[in-house]
C-alpha cells in the first residue's frame, strides 16, 4: 500500500511539472537565471531531480569508454535546458515527452566533457524511457600531466 502510493505521488509530480510547464507544445529556452521561487520552478526542478538517474545512466552507456574511460558522467541540475515538452497523445492517458540539451559534466571539477541533446518518454507506472539521444559536441578533457 505504502508503495502504491509513493508511486502515485512521483506520478503525479511527473505529470504536474509537465502540465505547468506546457499545456501541448512550448519551447522553455531562457538565458536569464530565476530571481524568485516559483510552483512551476519548483515542479520544473523536481521533475529533473527524479528523471537524474535515468539520465546519467543513459550517458555512462554512451560515454563509456569510447569518450571517457576514467569516469561516469555527471549531471549538473541547475544547467539542464528544456527544449520542449509535449502530450503524445493528446489528453488520451499520461503519455508525455521531454526533450533538454544538458552538457554533463566531470562531476570533480564540473569540466563539461560534452554536449547531448535527450528526449524521454514518461508515462504512468511511472515509466522513463529514452526515445531519442543526440550526441551534439564532444569536449576535450584536460589531460593529468
Amino acid at each position: 500500500m505504502k508503495k502504491m502510493a509513493i508511486i502515485f505521488i512521483l506520478s503525479l509530480v511527473l505529470i504536474l511539472s509537465l502540465a505547468l510547464i506546457t499545456s501541448n507544445q512550448t519551447r522553455i529556452v531562457s538565458s536569464a537565471e530565476p530571481t524568485q521561487d516559483s510552483d512551476e520552478l519548483r515542479l520544473q526542478d523536481m521533475l529533473m531531480v527524479m528523471l537524474t538517474p535515468y539520465i546519467e545512466n543513459d550517458l555512462n552507456n554512451y560515454y563509456y569508454p569510447e569518450i571517457v574511460k576514467a569516469f561516469s558522467p555527471h549531471v549538473a541540475l541547475w544547467d539542464i535546458e528544456v527544449i520542449e515538452t509535449k502530450r503524445v497523445n493528446g489528453f488520451r492517458g499520461f503519455q508525455l515527452q521531454i526533450t533538454f540539451e544538458i552538457e554533463p559534466t566531470d562531476g570533480g571539477h564540473w569540466i563539461p566533457i560534452g554536449k547531448d541533446r535527450m528526449t524521454y518518454e514518461i508515462s504512468a507506472g511511472p515509466t522513463v524511457k529514452l526515445i531519442n539521444h543526440k550526441h551534439l559536441k564532444t569536449h576535450e578533457y584536460p589531460s593529468e600531466s
